[in-house]
């Protein structure tokens, strides 16, 4: 990520939408799609595969609608980029 500073503005953890998101990277120019990225650690209680982490990751992304802090700036719904990474051990699973 630090390799990206050039393009974008880096952000984690704060408050956007109804919750806070992992990792959100803002565009500095038009040319490039906003990013945002929430990470899971697979539960076999609540999730049945590495797939139903990610799943969840995403669901989260759009529940608690993390996007509201870049449509806020004027960023398309269509530039936006939404990422769950689901963990188990050194398993990764990206969706």
């Amino acid at each position: 990520m630090v390799n990206l500073q050039n393009r974008y503005y880096i952000t984690s953890n704060r408050e956007s939408g109804f919750g806070r998101y992992d990792i959100m990277l803002e565009p500095k120019n038009e040319t490039d799609d906003a990013i945002i990225i929430e990470f899971k650690v697979y539960n076999s209680r609540r999730e049945q595969s590495l797939q139903d982490t990610v799943q969840h990751a995403l669901e989260q992304i759009k529940e608690k609608k993390y996007e509201t802090e870049l449509l806020d700036r004027g960023i398309s719904k269509k530039r936006i980029r939404r990422y769950g990474f689901a963990f188990c051990g050194k398993e990764v699973l990206i969706g």
